[in-house]
């Protein structure tokens, strides 16, 4: 057993892992938060894997979080907001380790399945979109709205958006849109929908699965609880989003929405106009290196050396202070418009770092 699974008096911890029949079941337990995860509930969930991972009684992962409201609304921002602003280094620590972790998911040797039920955001989605099953229900909210923090889908996400049909993992990284769970599946973040008032029945099953279970056996038990979707509200306007969005600099992007009077048109450039016109332009390259990369180590180290860039600027405690500080939904970009944003202020989110650059573990 793990520290964090100990039967001890008081307060249960933020991170729960134990083993119920041969599943080995890691829940993020902060409902207060969403479920926000913390560097430390990183670190247990890197141990639960170590120990789940050599357990030959362990035929599966289930990650599922604890509360009505999600399974994880992301990472705790309010720690890296204070960090930043004491030029501290718990982003690049806490970073590393994220990522390392979330390309250990990737290629994790057993079937991992994600219950992606109600919130899931940032974080979140890097503790569940890597899986191998990746189930949502009708009430999933996914997104990943980091633009509007200053930041970039990062996690892998734009390994992950890359790989969304057409245009739309383009959208749904620069405007932050939410997924409905059909949105999800069809955006190759999920494979299944379940109703939610079945999930306790979907996991009475994996419990019940035996230890030398493969994936196949995995995915046969889920789909006997998926409802067969698999597309959403937003491939029904691909075809648009993909004429707006398929564009390589923001500038023309905003130019294409601007020459569409369509309300749809126009309330997404008033989505892209509240967000930072340098995160947008950073997640705008980030995603079209994505789509030419083989893989999402790839992926990882470019995020993990354009999130140490955007750790130390004012956008990123901007974006903060205005959505979760002092909550006036008014942040003060610099610079404030997309067509001020200049090669050379992008540059350093795309410099190697030399000794600090992220390195994998692959004897795991």
């Amino acid at each position: 057993m793990t520290a964090s699974t100990a039967s001890v008096a008081g307060p249960e911890p933020d991170l729960i892992a134990r083993r119920e029949g041969a599943v080995g079941v890691i829940r993020l337990n902060r409902p207060k938060t969403i479920n926000a995860v913390t560097l430390e509930m990183f670190r247990e969930v890197d141990k639960a894997l170590d120990e789940f991972e050599s357990d030959p009684a362990i035929g599966l992962i289930l990650l599922e979080g604890a509360g009505e409201r999600g399974l994880c609304a992301g990472g705790d921002i309010r720690a890296l907001y204070e960090d930043s602003r004491v030029k501290g280094d718990l982003g690049k620590i806490l970073w590393r380790e994220e990522y390392i972790l979330n390309d250990r998911i990737a290629r994790f040797p057993k079937p991992y399945v994600a219950f992606m039920d109600g919130i899931v955001m940032g974080g979140g989605v890097g503790l569940s979109a890597h899986g191998s099953h990746r189930v949502v229900t009708e009430k999933t909210k996914l997104a990943m709205p980091e633009v509007g923090l200053g930041f970039f889908p990062d996690v892998g996400g734009t390994w992950l958006l890359s790989r969304s049909p057409g245009e739309t993992g383009t959208y749904f990284g620069l405007t932050g849109q939410t997924m409905n769970g059909p949105d999800a599946v069809y955006a190759c973040f999920a494979d299944a929908v379940v109703p939610s008032g079945r999930l306790a029945a979907l996991r009475e099953t994996l419990v019940g699965l035996p230890a030398r279970v493969d994936s196949a056996d995995v995915k046969i038990a889920i789909d006997g609880f998926a409802t067969g979707e698999t597309a959403g509200p937003v491939a029904a306007i691909q075809s648009r989003i993909d004429g707006w969005f398929a564009h390589d600099r923001m500038q023309d992007i905003i130019v294409a929405l601007q020459g569409d009077g369509s309300e749809l048109a126009q309330s997404t450039l008033k989505t892209l106009n509240e967000k930072s016109p340098r995160g947008m332009v950073v997640a705008l390259k980030l995603l079209r290196l994505a789509r030419a990369s083989s893989s999402l180590e790839e992926c990882l180290v470019r995020e993990y050396r354009a999130a140490l860039e955007v750790f130390a600027s004012d956008d990123f405690r901007e974006g903060i202070r205005a959505a979760v500080i002092d909550k006036d939904r008014n942040p003060r970009w610099s610079p404030a418009r997309v067509e001020d944003v200049t090669p050379g202020m992008i540059a350093p989110y795309f410099a190697e770092i030399g000794a600090d650059e992220l390195v994998f573990d692959k004897s795991s």
